[in-house]
């Protein structure tokens, strides 16, 4: 194995923890709106009065007598996904893609009865997937159909977009792929696949499994550098709106593309992770430097967008 000295990586404008909590989550970041990002439901309400779309709100269990409602409201849906409020980590996510008689049957191809997932969301409102523990609520999701071309590329799960947004101006873009070591969720550290995105243009640059490169998706076999999102520009105008719908100057706007529907928000994260530098091959220091020396800030998200892609291009 090869070791990076922190001095090289700086000069490589690497963003560290110590420097990302203090000179931008500490710095940029209200305490108040964060309420506003840890938890799904409260993002969803909020979001839409920007024009920023999310998977379909199927039903909210707040209480474990409103459990007994669930069997009749997924009577006649074939797939959705269970998620709780204030989850993190993708914890608790019991994603369904189809029925079997009285079974359904998950992402990973296992079947569960109605029963399992009733205990399920009594689990989630105890709390058990919260961020601190503490009482929570249950939400019932439309399930999101991935656009066949991204969607061949992961492994029995959605293929989602996290790109990191710095005062309204998405700055960096990467590709989550899920993969058996992943469990088909799209987490980097459990791991999933991180691909590098150009800003600039939607298309891949690198690729990384548990920070190591690849140039082929472990369980697809489909090679990761020629990919292309082609509603880029959109995506990146919804990132950007989500500086206004929160207040939050640092945070990870985290979106998939349905076959239907275009881009969807699935949410946002006031604390993204720093691996994305490694799945695009640069840090983040020098654009968000170039971020503050702005004198004449834009603000429109289309105007944010635009800056973005004209100034941090790879080509």
């Amino acid at each position: 194995m090869e070791w990076i000295s922190p001095r090289r990586l700086n000069r490589l404008g690497m963003l560290n923890m110590n420097r990302r909590n203090v000179d931008y989550i500490a710095r940029y970041n209200e305490r108040s709106s964060y309420p506003l990002v840890d938890n799904k439901l409260k993002t969803k309400l909020v979001v839409a009065e920007y024009g920023v779309r999310t998977p379909r709100l199927l039903q909210v269990v707040r209480e474990q007598h409103e459990i007994s409602h669930f069997r009749e409201m997924a009577e006649d849906l074939e797939g959705f996904a269970i998620k709780p409020a204030k989850g993190s980590g993708g914890k608790g996510i019991t994603v369904i893609t189809g029925r079997d008689d009285d079974e359904y049957i998950k992402a990973s191809g296992a079947r569960v009865d109605a029963p399992y997932l009733e205990r399920h969301l009594t689990n989630i409102l105890a709390g058990l997937y919260s961020l601190a523990g503490t009482p929570d609520v249950a939400i019932v999701e439309n399930l999101v159909q991935s656009d066949p071309d991204l969607a061949r590329y992961s492994h029995q799960g959605v293929p989602d977009i996290r790109i990191v947004v710095f005062q309204g101006y998405p700055v960096m873009a990467m590709l989550r792929l899920a993969t058996t070591a992943s469990d088909g969720k799209a987490n980097l550290h459990q791991g999933a696949v991180g691909v590098g995105f150009d800003i600039g243009t939607g298309r891949s640059l690198n690729a990384v499994q548990f920070n190591r490169p690849i140039t082929l998706h472990p369980d697809t076999g489909l090679a990761l550098e020629n990919i292309e999102i082609a509603a880029w520009d959109e995506m990146l105008e919804m990132a950007a709106r989500c500086y206004e719908a929160t207040g939050l100057g640092y945070m990870g706007v985290d979106l998939v593309v349905d076959a239907n529907e275009g881009p969807l928000l699935l949410e946002l994260n006031a604390r993204p992770g720093l691996a994305i530098q490694m799945a695009n091959g640069c840090g983040l220091l020098p654009r968000l430097r170039a971020i503050e020396k702005l004198k004449r800030p834009h603000f429109s998200p289309s105007e944010r967008a635009q800056f973005a892609m004209a100034t941090f291009t790879s080509r």
